[in-house]
């Protein structure tokens, strides 16, 4: 859970239900680029060289080819602030939904190649509930070869945050607040709603 006071202030906005769907849009994606901030601060690097206008400077580049996984469809709006820092980053997508009676997550949408293209995977979606999606998420990229896995989401809720955690320990989680509970239809309280329709409207 991240303590930054901008994080705060602009988790506060974004659970305010009279919120439009555009701030809602700008705000996801400047949380996500402070998550990111955070989430990538342990990301190795190699020796770069480059010539300022004065004289060669001695730096440093990524070491490591890095993968965004938005999980379909309110993991899309975190891209583009992920894409700002990284413009070098693979985008792949898989597009899960949650089976409103069973509450697990169903696989309809994954075009992840053969085998894996990176080595470090950001799995991008704004809410943690049941913990079902993000679970099946790490699996599907797990199998498909990824060595190391990172969420990254904005709320979540203790239940999925247990789901993660018990059934993938080696993934870390990054959020920006952990909320009190699930009701009774698998949704954060107090949380924001669904974050997907208020992203785009559909609410």
């Amino acid at each position: 859970m991240s303590s930054h006071p901008l994080v705060r202030e602009k988790v506060t906005r974004l659970r305010d239900k009279e919120t439009p769907p555009k701030i809602f849009r700008e705000l996801v994606g400047e949380i996500a680029t402070l998550l990111l901030y955070e989430a990538t601060a342990d990301m190795p690097t190699e020796p770069r060289t480059v010539d300022t206008p004065l004289a060669p400077y001695a730096g440093a580049r990524l070491a490591e080819r890095v993968g965004l996984i938005p999980v379909l469809r309110a993991g899309i709006g975190m891209v583009e602030a992920a894409l700002e820092l990284m413009p070098d980053a693979q985008v792949w997508h898989i597009g899960l939904f949650r089976d409103e009676r069973t509450l697990r997550p169903i696989e309809y949408y994954n075009k992840l190649p053969s085998s894996a293209t990176v080595q470090v995977c950001l799995v991008l979606d704004p809410m943690l509930a049941t913990g079902g999606s993000a679970t099946a998420t790490v699996h599907i990229l797990k199998r498909w070869g990824a060595k190391r896995i990172k969420y990254v989401g904005i709320i979540a809720a203790p239940e999925g945050v247990k789901t993660l955690t018990e059934s993938h320990p080696d993934v870390p989680i990054h959020v920006a607040a952990l909320d009190e509970r699930l009701n009774d239809k698998g949704y954060i309280v107090p949380g924001l709603g669904d974050a997907g329709d208020r992203q785009f409207g559909t609410g």
